[in-house]
């Protein structure tokens, strides 16, 4: 068996300095656990720039080497990190990689698309995996606490969900004895893509949302149970009628006053 382990920079949210991304340190950690347990082979990926002193944290945490797959990163223009990485996943069992990013504005499509391009199945959210006879078992995140346990036929992606049954063990002396393996590849800037810029991050904006009108042993309750709040669900009729049905909510509410 073969599993691959795709790793990404972070960012400290204080210093903004560049760190191994959190998310994936437990995508990694629960890998290193399978592949100690089904004697398999273990590749720890990277698209960007080999030369981020971050890359070699992964090393400390387990990796025995991170294979770099080099493509432009600057502010300005970023080539595409998915068809490189799709291109070197070809003929893997199992790829687990973190949810997103750290970054501010992060999409966090880059494991759909990998996925996309490699056409396999794609479980997100995942808190803990197990490997079965060309399947996996994976529990899902699912809000209020709740979990749901899915399986999939191998080969496929999955995501590791921040809050992964997973504790990431550091040690320097594992740093010092690990690789970085730099990688060339053909991948460009695609002029056609919008500029990326580097800023602190925002404010983010503010959820619109009714007024509560219920007791406060009503909304206790709510918070432990998975009951209907109400509302309604429009799926007949024209985009304007369904617009005119959200504009009629938010003026009950008074959350807009137009």
């Amino acid at each position: 068996m073969k599993i691959a382990v795709l790793v990404s920079v972070g960012r400290h949210p204080v210093s903004g300095t560049a760190r191994y991304s959190r998310n994936d340190a437990a995508a990694l950690t629960m890998a290193l656990a399978l592949a100690g347990t089904h004697n398999a082979t273990l590749d720890v990926l990277h698209a960007g720039d080999p030369s981020n002193p971050a890359l070699k944290e992964y090393l400390a945490l387990g990796a025995r080497s991170v294979e770099v797959l080099e493509i432009a990163v600057t502010p300005e223009l970023q080539a595409d990190a998915a068809a490189p990485l799709a291109a070197r996943l070809r003929g893997y069992d199992l790829v687990v990689t973190g949810t997103r990013a750290e970054g501010a504005f992060d999409t966090g499509m880059l494991p759909y698309r990998v996925a996309n391009a490699l056409e396999v199945p794609l479980i997100g959210a995942a808190v803990d995996i197990t490997l079965r006879d060309g399947s996996a078992e994976v529990r899902q995140f699912m809000p209020k606490g709740l979990r749901r346990r899915v399986e999939v036929q191998l080969p496929a992606l999955i995501a590791v969900h921040p809050l992964a049954n997973a504790a990431p063990r550091y040690a320097y002396a594992r740093l010092r004895e690990g690789t970085i393996r730099p990688v060339a590849t053909r991948a460009a800037a695609n002029p056609g893509d919008l500029a990326w810029s580097v800023r602190p991050a925002s404010a983010k904006p503010v959820r619109l949302a009714a007024a509560e009108k219920r007791s406060g042993h009503a909304r206790m309750l709510s918070a432990t149970t998975t009951e209907s709040r109400g509302g309604s669900v429009v799926i007949e009729g024209s985009s304007v009628e369904k617009a005119q049905v959200i504009l009629a909510y938010l003026r009950e509410h008074q959350l807009v006053d137009y």
